[in-house]
């Protein structure tokens, strides 16, 4: 098995078909990662302890999904100087603008990259990710180039497909 470089957090179980999308990215980029749940209030000692000891275990990345008061990204950004993406779920009535404020509004000094509400957050953080991996790793940037294009393929045929359609 392949050391995992990317930590995917979530506050809860629940969180997992959200972060679900952030896995299937990286595997279609083969970026090896770990999931854990771990909460910033029922479990904050071994949510620091994850964060402080990530980067002596090979993580290079952390993305991390909450909802409600979202709080686990800033405790984990806290306890860490590795880069800490949050990706906010809607998990309550406020429709996971809730767990928006509470990921974006970190502190100067304490960064979180946050990412939009939902499966096309947890999606981007994948990407975000793959990114970050291709400033220092051409192969992955090839990779990186690649799904844009095939992304722009699709795009195309879409219209295209939409076109013939409407035609008949």
């Amino acid at each position: 098995m392949t050391q995992p470089t990317v930590g995917i957090l979530m506050g809860s179980d629940s969180d997992f078909p959200i972060m679900e999308a952030a896995c299937n990215i990286l595997d279609q980029f083969d970026i090896a990662y770990e999931v854990n749940v771990l909460s910033a209030h029922r479990t904050p000692h071994l949510a620091s302890e994850y964060a402080r000891t990530a980067r002596e275990r090979g993580i290079k990345a952390l993305i991390i999904g909450a909802g409600a008061a979202a709080h686990l990204a800033g405790v984990i950004a806290a306890e860490t100087t590795l880069p800490v993406i949050g990706v906010p779920i809607d998990a309550t009535s406020l429709k996971g603008v809730d767990a928006l404020y509470s990921t974006v509004m970190m502190p100067g000094g304490i960064p979180v990259a946050t990412m939009a509400i939902g499966k096309a957050g947890a999606k981007n953080a994948g990407l975000f990710v793959a990114a970050m991996l291709s400033a220092t790793d051409s192969a992955m940037a090839d990779k990186l180039a690649q799904y844009r294009k095939d992304m722009v393929a699709q795009v195309q045929a879409k219209g295209q497909a939409l076109q013939e359609k409407l035609k008949k």
